[in-house]
């Protein structure tokens, strides 16, 4: 009797759980199958993404250690349209050590659009000063399938010794550049005016600390954005999507020190880039590897 009642409990309940296990498959989890992938060999090791300024449907990205000094120009469903080859440091093997982050935003000349290539991976925190190159955008990226252009570098040192990084972004507001440290149990938030002369050596200021809870490296800091109104922010770890909405007057470093929404992420294979639309209204992520998938995801409220 006791056996006969259990049963007529267990096989309701263990129907309702495999109906909701449907459920979020279909209405949840499908949500978030690729919306592509990246069509390129040449871009197997992709680490930063962001959002072109000029063109309306092309995003650049770029590999990380082990690439030449280039980036691409690409369609937001991953198909390449442009390899930007640039001068880099000729004492480097490849012109470039590691590119872990590109942006865009404003620069020397008002009214332009100026990409900032961010070569600050520093795995061994080894290196004397890290670099980033500024190139004022072309239209003809996303339409020409070759470029070669000449940026304008910049070194910057840390002020407390040398760090491993991989998130940087452009604040358009306050015209600042933004670097988030990777490793450690708290990340270091860091900023650089965008005025400067070419191969200037500037020191970083240093903007205080950011705890980040989970497991290491899962915790690690990936990527950044910056939306381009400079009103939102996207910081993204190896497992999670941080995100912030900054209020008039208040700069990103002071908004990064307050509580961020944790939004929506399929965790890649090894998700090192996020992008908002040029509309700041959705975000887009992928990863490293060959013909890595790309994930589109919607921001609540936008």
């Amino acid at each position: 009797m006791f056996k006969s009642k259990a049963l007529k409990i267990f096989v309701p309940v263990l129907c309702l759980l495999f109906i909701a296990a449907f459920a979020k498959h279909r209405l949840v989890d499908n949500k978030h199958l690729p919306e592509s992938h990246l069509y390129a060999k040449d871009m197997d090791e992709t680490s930063g993404l962001v959002a072109s300024a000029l063109n309306p449907d092309i995003y650049y990205a770029h590999n990380d250690s082990g690439d030449t000094s280039r980036f691409f120009a690409m369609t937001p469903d991953g198909k390449l349209k442009t390899t930007i080859f640039f001068t880099g440091d000729k004492k480097e093997r490849f012109g470039v050590r590691d590119c872990e982050d590109i942006a865009v935003g404003p620069g020397p000349v008002k009214g332009k659009s100026y990409v900032y290539i961010g070569d600050i991976g520093d795995n061994g925190s080894i290196r004397k000063f890290i670099t980033v190159y500024r190139a004022e955008e072309r239209k003809a990226w996303g339409i020409d399938s070759l470029a070669n252009i000449t940026p304008v570098p910049v070194n910057l040192k840390y002020p407390d010794g040398a760090k491993d990084a991989e998130a940087m972004t452009i604040d358009p507001i306050e015209k600042l550049l933004y670097i988030i440290t990777k490793r450690g149990d708290s990340v270091g938030v860091y900023t650089s005016p965008l005025k400067y002369n070419a191969n200037d050596t500037l020191t970083l200021t240093f903007r205080g600390k950011l705890f980040f809870s989970g497991i290491k490296p899962f915790k690690w800091i990936t990527a950044a954005d910056v939306s381009a109104d400079g009103k939102q922010i996207l910081v993204k770890s190896y497992e999670k999507v941080y995100y912030w909405q900054r209020q008039t007057g208040h700069p990103i470093w002071q908004v990064l020190k307050t509580a961020p929404r944790e939004l929506v992420y399929k965790q890649e294979k090894q998700g090192e880039a996020i992008a908002f639309t040029p509309d700041g209204k959705g975000y887009y992520t992928t990863s490293e590897g060959v013909y890595a998938p790309i994930y589109y995801y919607k921001i609540p409220g936008n």
